[in-house]
Formats: C-alpha cells, sequence, structure tokens
C-alpha cells in the first residue's frame, strides 16, 4: 500500500499533509509516529473522568496533530470536543453527548490505526 492509498482508505487528505510536510517521506514517517502517539488515550481517560480541563487539553493536541497529518475527519471531531470544553465557554452538550462524540472519536481513530497498520504490512 503506498501513502496516498492509506490516505484513501482512512478518508484523509493527503494533499494537505503533503502541503505541511513538503516531503512525502516525512509525512509517511510521520503518519506511522501517530500510532504511538499517547495524545488520544490521555483525552479518552480525560472523557470517562469528565475532566474538563483535561478533554480540552487532549481535544486541543489532538485537533492540531491530525489536522497537520491530513487526517481531517479525526481533526474536526476533536475539535468539536476541545470548542465545548474550552475555558470560559459555556458548554451545550450534556455529558451522554460528550461520551457519543468521544465514541465516535474512537471509532475514527481505530480506522486511522487498523490503516496505519496495514500500511507498515
Amino acid at each position: 500500500m503506498t501513502l496516498k492509498e492509506l490516505y484513501g482508505q482512512i478518508g484523509g487528505d493527503y494533499d494537505a499533509a503533503l502541503r505541511i510536510m513538503m516531503m512525502e517521506s516525512l509525512a509517511g514517517r510521520m503518519i506511522v509516529k501517530f500510532a504511538e502517539d499517547s495524545t488520544f488515550e490521555k483525552l479518552m481517560a480525560a472523557g470517562a473522568a469528565m475532566d474538563a480541563g483535561g478533554i480540552f487539553h487532549g481535544a486541543h493536541a489532538l485537533k492540531g496533530v491530525a489536522a497537520n497529518l491530513g487526517l481531517t475527519s479525526l481533526s474536526r471531531q476533536a475539535s468539536v470536543l476541545c470548542e465545548e470544553f474550552r475555558p470560559e465557554h459555556e458548554r451545550t452538550m450534556n455529558d451522554e453527548e460528550v461520551q457519543a462524540r468521544l465514541q465516535d472519536l474512537k471509532e475514527t481513530h481505530d480506522q486511522i490505526l487498523a490503516g496505519i497498520q496495514a500500511y507498515q504490512s
């Protein structure tokens, strides 16, 4: 599988990743490193505890990393949570809605990780 095929499989934006990384080899290395990043696990732990600060920081970090890698769907999902828990922002979602958003985020993340595993094989 090529890097471009991986991006197609996971619904990522290959061209956006190349605009930021400037080299396909760098984009390939960084997408593989994404699978090892602990940001997602920290966000999920904060979500399980409904730790507003932890959710904000985890979602903010994930949003940025995902955007830089061209993982647009994941970045958009993280952005919604980031804005929901932004300090001094009044929450509009109840806890059940937040948990549903986290579950959607997990499904997207799992799909991306499965694609990265296939890419590495």
